[in-house]
């Protein structure tokens, strides 16, 4: 913070200063952006080499602090579950609404994915068996080296509930979980100093090989699509109004982790600096630390508004009506699925690549909507991270206070015990 004082201007200004010559370079000298891809790629893989282990660090120690109230960590994880199902179903409703009364599909001619490919890694269904068996990781080193977070979740809970349990003991491990979290929180600001020179390349390159086709040829489901996200985002303003906070005011103090999602569609990219701003604003670590890394993998609102609004236009591009059992299966699949498909590559179109199957469509028609994901999937992300923001706040504002005192008398008992 002291040094963007001194430099007098703001890294999130500078972030967009990056965003907008990225887009310059890209559409006024494509040679040059197509080449400006690894500056990106560079930015992204560093910040995930941090995730894994701040996540680990961070939720271990928000569950070890947590433990001292085991009914309100149950309390906790309720309601957090209940807002992101409720979140998610209304942003799922959103798009079925907007749908049925604008019909962005009308009219779309579907033989411009007639030369289009299904990503080769695109699964088209999704074992749950499988899903919930790999929950539980058989090795927790390579779960956490395959970046994958649901099972490291999974650990971490249970590390840190075990912590808990051994009193004394478990002190040598929780500092050195406090020095790695710590360290994690101070090589995450020297990479994202970085991030107006990792955003000019990610845009430049987008621009130059993609251009402005794609969007000119479905600007009414984008369009559409911005249109719903701006309601969600209106949603949650008055959620914070609500809950006491000034709307604007949190808008401002996450400008950073929502441009960062914005310019990078990636939520893993924002999660570091997103958790470091809400604890830095006041919000107890043991709520951050338990609910940001939760609401990365099952708090995907601004998805599901994506895949509800994607299969409604594939379904009114196809000549199909939009009747009640076409609406149900959209809804309670896309409901499902969505909490099911984080840790999925191009999870939005396994989603509604399932759902084309249960309505019988042919997948092909998913390439149509390859060319305007990246467009669609910017908006989104932002929406999941302001989410996740509206989650921590309702969760400090329900919770966090009873956790708080309870972590405070356990550690008051233990001093007069010593």
């Amino acid at each position: 913070m002291s040094q963007e004082k001194k430099a007098g201007f703001p890294l999130w200004g500078k972030i967009i200063i990056g965003l907008v010559t990225g887009c310059v370079i890209g559409l006024t000298m494509p040679a040059m952006g197509a080449k400006l891809q690894p500056v990106g790629t560079a930015f992204i893989k560093a910040i995930k080499m941090i995730v894994m282990p701040l996540v680990f660090s961070a939720v271990t120690l928000g569950i070890y602090q947590m433990g001292a109230n085991l009914k309100q960590l149950g309390k906790l994880g309720g309601i957090a579950f209940l807002w992101f199902y409720l979140a998610t179903g209304f942003s799922i409703a959103l798009g079925l609404v907007l749908s049925i009364i604008f019909q962005p599909g009308a009219g779309v001619d579907l033989s411009l994915a007639a030369g289009a490919k299904l990503p080769g890694n695109l699964a088209t269904s999704i074992d749950w068996t499988k899903f919930f068996l790999d929950i539980i990781p058989d090795n927790i080193i390579a779960a956490m080296a395959a970046q994958k977070l649901i099972p490291t979740l999974f650990f971490a809970i249970c590390f840190g509930l075990c912590l808990g349990s051994i009193g004394e003991k478990a002190k040598p491990v929780v500092n050195l979980l406090d020095g790695i979290l710590q360290a994690m929180f101070k090589l995450t600001r020297g990479i994202i100093s970085l991030a107006p020179f990792a955003v000019a390349g990610i845009m430049s390159w987008v621009f130059a090989t993609q251009g402005s086709k794609v969007l000119f040829a479905l600007l009414k489901l984008v369009s559409l699509m911005y249109l719903g996200l701006f309601i969600i985002a209106g949603v949650f303003m008055v959620i914070l109004k609500l809950l006491g906070e000034n709307p604007i005011a949190v808008v401002k103090k996450v400008a950073e982790p929502l441009l960062l999602a914005f310019s990078t569609s990636s939520s893993e990219v924002t999660l570091p600096v997103h958790m470091e701003i809400l604890e830095r604003s006041g919000i107890p670590n043991r709520v951050v630390s338990f609910v940001l890394p939760l609401g990365y993998s099952f708090n995907l609102d601004g998805a599901a508004l994506a895949q509800s609004l994607y299969v409604c236009f594939l379904v009114q591009a196809c000549g199909l009506p939009m009747d009640l059992p076409s609406i149900l299966t959209i809804l309670v699949t896309t409901l499902v699925a969505n909490k099911g498909t984080a840790n999925v590559p191009s999870a939005s179109l396994v989603v509604v690549a399932m759902i084309m199957s249960s309505l019988g469509i042919p997948l092909e028609a998913i390439g149509v909507l390859i060319a305007i994901d990246w467009f669609t999937n910017a908006g989104r992300t932002t929406i999941n991270v302001f989410g996740n923001t509206v989650a921590a706040l309702l969760l400090q504002r329900v919770g966090g206070k009873d956790l708080e005192d309870a972590v405070d008398i356990a550690l008051a008992a233990k001093e007069n015990q010593a």
